[in-house]
């Protein structure tokens, strides 16, 4: 098939899957916000509330993989399917929950039907050309940052109505959302069933990255791992900075959300696929990895608000920048019967750094300084900068891609030429 007989495919397909995701987001933004005050009103103590936020993601960070190799095995539609089902039931109990066991309940259920992020990207994978991976990555992303922007809006709408409506709505909006995505959303696997069945367990795949970290993919899984621990760093005590720094109230704070939103947005849909064209998926990688060491070291140095302001884009810069295409690459260098597992891999790193980085870094903020979790992440991302910068012989010469995690692997045929270094 040509290219520019696929390209219609290609598009319709990931415009579908981009109005799944984005949904999909509305439903759970539409109730994170007002968390908090549900189990405020259930008698559930500050810590009890971290623990409740921190559910999700621990819940998230265990079934990624399954759902990457259940994606593997039986499709991407089944799973994202699931997935979405799952929500919907977490809104649900989350809608008539009347103890904070049932929202803890919710928020597991939650996170598990959330560990199809993985899935989602291998989708991507699948059904768009290497060369616009990234740009496609970029706009899964930002239909990710549009839902974080709409649905605090319509939650905080829908709790006027009753104080069920929220948990109802986004039960609703998953439960319509599955159904679409089971009748629009075509499977993009080919060949199920023709992969043997006796791989090894999944969590040998995520042992895999700790055992060979010079390998390709684990590779790519360490520079999204701790590059998602970075920006965590940044992101869990960004709004506690700029109170405790520049005065910044709860009733100004959002504008600095919305902007931060914004301009992720904006980098994801207009931005990206240009600059990664232009200058490749390496390269790019490694300039979103110094906008973001360069935008972690200006928060501290900005003397006032104004300030703060010019250098904020810098940090969506090299979000945007760094993880769509190390996303991309670890796609690229995976096992093609592997790939859902393979981003299912990644998410629980990603997801286990999203655990650790608010703790750890509110530790550090408490009891160092203000400043220095945002330099103790900038020091990651040097990290990150360093293996991005090592990067130069992973493609043989034969035109393959090494694509398994450990010795011993056999190579792909490689759909492009090899990234530029």
């Amino acid at each position: 098939m040509s290219a520019r007989s696929r390209l219609p495919s290609e598009l319709q397909q990931l415009s579908v899957l981009i109005a799944v995701n984005l949904v999909d987001m509305v439903g759970l933004m539409l109730v994170l916000p007002i968390l908090p005050f549900y189990a405020s009103d259930l008698g559930a103590s500050p810590e009890r509330i971290g623990q409740l936020i921190a559910a999700f993601a621990i819940a998230q960070l265990i079934a990624a993989p399954f759902w990457g190799r259940l994606s593997d095995r039986y499709g991407r539609r089944p799973a994202l399917v699931i997935g979405l089902a799952a929500s919907a039931l977490a809104f649900l109990v989350f809608a008539y929950a009347h103890s904070i066991w049932l929202l803890f309940l919710s928020r597991l259920i939650q996170g598990a039907g959330g560990g199809t992020t993985g899935v989602a990207q291998a989708y991507v994978a699948d059904t768009v050309q290497p060369k616009e991976r990234a740009k496609a990555l970029g706009w899964l992303s930002a239909s990710t940052n549009v839902g974080v922007v709409l649905g605090p809006v319509i939650g905080g709408l829908a709790v006027h109505l009753d104080r069920a409506a929220p948990g109802l709505i986004a039960c609703g909006l998953c439960a319509v959302n599955a159904v679409l995505a089971w009748h629009w959303l075509p499977e993009s696997r080919s060949g199920l069933g023709s992969h043997p069945r006796d791989r090894k367990p999944v969590w040998h795949a995520a042992w895999q990255v700790l055992r060979h970290p010079t390998h390709a993919v684990p590779r790519f899984v360490w520079i999204y791992g701790i590059g998602m621990l970075a920006f965590s760093c940044l992101t869990s005590l960004v709004a506690l900075y700029l109170k405790e720094e520049h005065g910044v109230t709860e009733s100004t704070i959002g504008y600095f959300f919305t902007y931060i939103g914004a301009l992720n947005i904006l980098m994801r849909l207009v931005l990206l696929g240009p600059i990664v064209r232009r200058v490749g998926e390496v390269r790019a990688m490694r300039l979103g990895a110094a906008a973001l060491i360069l935008g972690l070291l200006a928060y501290p140095a900005a003397g006032n608000l104004w300030q703060l302001v010019l250098v904020i884009p810098l940090v969506p810069i090299g979000t945007a920048l760094l993880f769509p295409a190390t996303t991309s690459l670890m796609s690229r260098y995976s096992d093609p019967a592997e790939v859902g597992t393979t981003m299912g891999v990644a998410q629980t790193y990603a997801g286990t750094a999203r655990v650790v980085a608010p703790i750890l870094g509110a530790i550090v903020f408490q009891r160092i300084g203000h400043q220095w979790p945002f330099l103790a992440a900038a020091g990651m991302m040097a990290l990150v900068s360093v293996l991005a910068f090592k990067l130069q012989g992973l493609a043989g010469p034969s035109g393959e891609y090494p694509v398994a995690m450990g010795p011993g692997a056999r190579a792909a045929p490689r759909a492009t030429t090899a990234p530029p270094q």
